[in-house]
């Protein structure tokens, strides 16, 4: 075992389910999970079966990466099964909704 690992400067971990819950909008939770010095961020996005986002979601001031851990999500054109990955470039948008519920892990390398 090499325990100096854990003492790295930056080196972190976080349970998924002990991560705060932001309520975003109805059926729609937020559980933020890492933020880094230049505004990049890691989250999981659980949105309940039937939920929408009420309006487009645009990808400012980057990127947007979205690997669909669980259930059938849709960006509003398609459906993504679980374990699709998507990248959406700065200046892209989508209209994030399921019918069936799912669970999404979101990357902004940008902020």
């Amino acid at each position: 075992m090499h325990p100096e690992i854990l003492d790295q400067e930056g080196y972190t971990s976080v349970s998924v389910s002990e991560a705060p819950v932001v309520d975003v909008f109805p059926g729609i939770r937020l559980r933020p999970l890492w933020k880094g010095v230049n505004g990049a961020h890691a989250n999981i996005l659980e949105m309940d079966a039937g939920s929408s986002w009420p309006r487009r979601d645009v990808h400012e001031p980057g990127p947007e990466e979205v690997y669909v851990v669980s259930g059938v999500f849709n960006d509003g054109a398609r459906d993504y099964p679980a374990g699709t990955f998507l990248h959406a470039p700065a200046g892209t948008w989508h209209v994030p909704a399921t019918s069936s519920g799912c669970t999404l892990f979101l990357f902004y390398p940008e902020g």
